[in-house]
């Protein structure tokens, strides 16, 4: 059975070993995970349709197309939040699209796969995109749409985790090397990029072997004691921050370590 890897996996590793141990090893979720809003999914499904169901017999698409594929894509919402929407797919057709040829994407909401090899280990690699961007003669540009009412941009670690990730994963499926990662906030229309090196791939490989390594060897699962130890949910069952730990929960699974098998998946 493969082992599933993600970048948030990687970056939790990376702050603290024990965290991971308990979030993915013993299966002790922690709380503050939520869904997305169903206005997200609606907005990411029309863009799909925009870019996806367009002929591109015309250099760029109506405003009416736009409000044609929010229809078919908002039927679930209630009037505020279709009015919002709408709202919302105007500013981006103003800013984005009106007097632009629209170019066809490489590529909408999909899932690249790939294969990495570290020592005697293999890795299923796979990560979800919005839209892929071709570059002539440079190479591709990944577009993460978010929907939320504020920019919040993820740290720079986390960036250049996921950066290096889709870059192992198209580098195979396209032998083309990513060009940069845009993360477009559609409520406010603005569109921040991130420039995407062969550094980030090593950075990536250098952290999915020695997570690996930890794998395999089965050894303590080590805390790393910092500033993110006051939001952590397991700091009650850490001897480093906690003077009397609580016991594991009966029902947290049993760690599996060198049992696993070595085929392992990384996703994004």
């Amino acid at each position: 059975m493969a082992y599933p890897l993600s970048a948030s996996r990687l970056q939790t590793y990376q702050r603290c070993p024990q965290s991971y141990y308990f979030r993915y090893e013993r299966g002790m979720k922690q709380p503050g995970f939520f869904g997305g809003a169903s206005l997200g999914t609606a907005l990411h499904q029309t863009l799909a349709k925009v870019y996806g169901g367009w002929h591109y017999q015309q250099p760029m698409p109506p405003i009416e197309w736009v409000h044609q594929c929010w229809q078919q894509s908002s039927a679930s919402l209630n009037p505020s939040q279709i009015a919002e929407g709408r709202q919302i797919l105007e500013g981006y057709y103003y800013r984005f699209l009106a007097g632009e040829t629209l170019r066809k994407p490489l590529a909408l909401e999909g899932k690249v796969d790939g294969h990495l090899q570290v020592g005697n280990l293999e890795f299923k690699i796979s990560g979800r995109y919005d839209r892929l961007d071709w570059f002539e003669y440079e190479g591709i540009e990944l577009i993460d749409y978010k929907s939320a009412k504020e920019v919040h941009l993820p740290d720079a670690e986390a960036i250049d985790v996921q950066i290096g990730v889709y870059f192992l994963a198209l580098e195979q499926r396209y032998r083309q090397s990513l060009k940069q990662m845009s993360l477009l906030f559609l409520r406010t229309g603005e569109k921040i990029t991130y420039l995407a090196t062969p550094t980030h791939k090593e950075r990536v490989m250098e952290m999915v072997s020695a997570l690996a390594v930890q794998l395999q060897a089965d050894h303590e699962w080590q805390p790393m004691t910092g500033k993110h130890c006051d939001r952590c949910g397991y700091r009650r069952y850490c001897a480093a921050v906690t003077t009397d730990p609580e016991p594991l929960p009966e029902n947290a699974q049993a760690g599996c370590g060198a049992e696993r098998s070595i085929q392992l998946a990384l996703s994004v």
